[in-house]
């Protein structure tokens, strides 16, 4: 096994909840009549009792069309006001012009159906692909201009508090604009969350509410289908940028939440570790694991699966030996956005096949 990647071919139906819920029905339906017996390891029976996995291209639930707005939730109802994730109220009176801090903020905006207003992102804004890449780029999430983002004349700048520094965000409001962050825990709580945030700033709460309804089934239809593994594997995230940057992930991090809710075992967590701390062997035999998780950036930086198997002590590890690496688009991922219950769905998946040739 070289990485799993999900099955491109299987993209069809994943956009709408109804049809998000039907596949999930369907799987668990034929899970629950698969699942009377167990492979000798202890997982469960049959991979095949899986759905395919979807793709991080794959549309994600979304509010887009007007034909599917309720009466009265088409127009956006200004002036709106928000709380930040300080505690701090902020009124917004024009959303013509919208700068978009983050990668998860922009692909909430556009599933809301309000990515025409959208005039600027920053470069982990990679979704929808066919958008975003035509946008002004405003630099990277945590290294942010106010002079670059205030040349764009935003009417609106909305991200979530990994925008910074502070100097630029405190340039920002100095200007007289509003400047809207919302929280962003490590919880499957926070796709629902920042819906909620972004869509009050936007005027449209109503359409918030619907989408982070869709997105919030689709999370628990997915950790649904991990309490089918009954043999959970241990699985080591690695965020690596080359040689210059390699660490693993403990417990406080969005990673965490969705390997646990995928049906695995965060080796790092297990051995101790909390949130981000440097890539070591020490570390790796610690947590022996059986699945090496990546970032589908990270494994291209350092040269594909025989690169990371290069680096000291993972190809001694049981998911070295057997190259059981999984790598996933990096905010469909780690986002928590409108695709989450999606990319769930695919750990699951992986971790399910991952499964059958666990320790026992």
């Amino acid at each position: 096994m070289k990485s799993w990647k999900p099955d491109h071919r299987s993209v069809a139906a994943t956009g709408r909840l109804r049809q998000t819920l039907l596949l999930f029905s369907l799987a668990v339906a034929v899970l629950l009549a698969a699942c009377g017996t167990t492979s000798s390891s202890g997982g469960v029976s049959s991979p095949t009792a899986l759905p395919a996995p979807t793709s991080p291209s794959a549309a994600p639930a979304s509010l887009a069309s007007g034909a599917e707005m309720a009466p009265g939730e088409a127009e956006p109802q200004l002036p709106a006001t928000v709380v930040d994730y300080q505690g701090e109220q902020v009124t917004i009176t024009s959303i013509e012009r919208i700068v978009s801090l983050n990668g998860d903020i922009t692909e909430i905006i556009f599933a809301l159906g309000m990515g025409e207003y959208v005039v600027g992102v920053d470069s982990s804004a990679t979704y929808p692909p066919e958008r975003t890449k035509m946008l002004p780029n405003i630099g990277y999430q945590r290294r942010l201009s106010a002079e670059g983002i205030l040349s764009l004349n935003p009417t609106l700048v909305i991200g979530d508090e990994a925008a910074g520094p502070p100097e630029t965000l405190a340039q920002i409001r100095a200007a007289g604009v509003p400047l809207a962050i919302t929280a962003d825990p490590p919880s499957l709580d926070a796709p629902q969350q920042k819906i909620r945030f972004v869509a009050q700033a936007l005027g449209i709460p109503q359409r918030g509410e619907r989408l982070a309804a869709q997105v919030e089934a689709e999370i628990a239809a997915a950790r649904d289908l991990a309490r089918r593994i009954t043999n959970p594997p241990h699985v080591l995230f690695l965020y690596l940028r080359g040689t210059d940057v390699q660490q693993v992930a403990g417990r406080n991090t969005a990673v965490d939440v969705m390997i646990a809710a995928a049906g695995g075992i965060n080796a790092a967590a297990d051995a101790g570790i909390v949130e981000f701390k440097p890539l070591s062997p020490e570390v790796v035999i610690a947590a022996q694991p059986d699945v090496l998780l990546v970032l589908d950036k990270g494994l291209e930086s350092v040269g594909g699966v025989d690169g990371l198997l290069k680096i000291p002590g993972l190809a001694d590890t049981p998911a070295g030996r057997q190259r059981r690496i999984i790598a996933l688009d990096d905010l469909y991922l780690l986002g928590m956005g409108p695709r989450t219950g999606q990319a769930l769905t695919d750990l699951t998946i992986a971790f399910y096949d991952a499964a059958q040739g666990s320790r026992p």
